[in-house]
């Protein structure tokens, strides 16, 4: 019996509710990837919604669809915080606390 949840992204099957059973499938790559964006967004909003003690494991989940993306990607850890790294090197980061918001194209405000 597979242990993985009906979305297919590796998931350990957790129902909540006794005599329910997972039902999973195995994807081709492509679905695969596409599934894991859909995972990323998914988990990304649970983080966004969950209270402060909650916060650990949401981040934790949205960290494993990012393993598997980048995985599925064709990427390395390695190379995924090096391009990060890159990134925020040459854009910024948030340790600043500072927020963009927006850019001045012309002068004018949005």
């Amino acid at each position: 019996m597979s242990t993985t949840s009906s979305s297919g992204t590796g998931y350990p099957a957790s129902s909540g509710r006794a005599g329910a059973r997972p039902v999973t499938r195995v994807l081709d790559g492509p679905s695969y990837h596409v599934a894991l964006l859909a995972k990323l967004a998914e988990e990304a909003a649970e983080a966004r919604q969950a209270a402060d003690a909650d916060l650990p494991g949401e981040l934790a989940d949205v960290l494993e669809v990012l393993r598997a993306l980048a995985v599925s990607a064709g990427l390395t850890w390695a190379g995924l915080e090096a391009a990060a790294e890159a990134k925020r090197h040459h854009r910024g980061g948030f340790t600043g606390r500072l927020f963009l918001e927006y850019v001045d194209r012309d002068g004018q405000p949005p």
